[in-house]
């Protein structure tokens, strides 16, 4: 190998060193910060990049060459696919499940549960894209095992991802179906339960169990290696559990 392409491999690994590339479901993104910082101080020489979306959509990413090494879905379809098509190195496993509610900036009456979405006060209602986004698969499942669906459609203002869900919910909406986690999030800090917002029943829907794998593009990498492990700890768990989420 000629020197010159030695030297810029040789700058290129060091350029890259101690960087991680993480895909990461858009429901993440409030846990993540924390997640990070706790891993960090552990492993101050890895630097975590997140890349967060839909999990349909960073899966269309992963087959498409972006060089992602864990990938954290909102759900365990899209890794498993990933994992079946030979393009990660386990068998993904579950390291949280979600809860889904849903918000409103206006003060709602919450005791009838979710066929408040029928009432004339309700005219559009945020929900994420469910070909792409697995809590907006898991509210349309809720709505229709609650029999609301069908008389509702025509109030659906569809979003990309959770997190573009809430802002629909915030500003283009006058409800809208959220993970819970997105409650953290500081601009909503003074909303209440029962008045702004509620659990959706979680016997209207399937779980929601999100699974992490590692890609191929983490093969034989330890810093990769050392997220997936930390993801999986009781220490993950414990902020998880701080920003709403559920385990089993």
């Amino acid at each position: 190998m000629p020197k010159i392409s030695i030297i810029i491999l040789l700058l290129a690994q060091i350029l890259f060193a101690g960087k991680i590339n993480i895909a990461v479901a858009a429901n993440v993104s409030y846990a993540m910060e924390e997640l990070k910082a706790e891993f960090v101080k552990m492993n101050p020489d890895i630097k975590v990049l997140v890349t967060l979306g839909s999990s349909g959509k960073l899966t269309a990413q992963i087959r498409n060459g972006a060089p992602f090494g864990i990938f954290m879905s909102a759900n365990m379809k899209y890794p498993k696919s990933l994992y079946e098509d030979k393009m990660a190195l386990i068998e993904p496993v579950v390291y949280a499940q979600g809860t889904l509610v849903y918000l409103s900036m206006r003060q709602q009456d919450f005791s009838n549960g979710i066929r408040l979405l029928k009432s004339d006060r309700i005219k559009k209602i945020a929900i994420a894209n469910p070909k792409t986004a697995p809590y907006g698969l898991a509210a349309t499942e809720a709505m229709k095992n609650a029999k609301v669906y069908d008389d509702i459609t025509s109030k659906f203002v569809f979003a990309e991802s959770i997190s573009q869900t809430l802002s629909y919910a915030m500003i283009a909406a006058d409800i809208g179906f959220i993970s819970k986690s997105s409650l953290y999030s500081p601009q909503l800090h003074h909303y209440k339960e029962g008045i702004h917002w509620a659990d959706v029943d979680s016997k209207l829907y399937t779980p929601i169990q999100q699974g992490i794998v590692l890609l191929k593009h983490a093969q034989g990498n330890k810093e990769y290696r050392a997220f997936y492990d930390f993801v999986l700890s009781d220490k993950a768990k414990a902020i998880f559990k701080k920003y709403g989420y559920l385990y089993k």
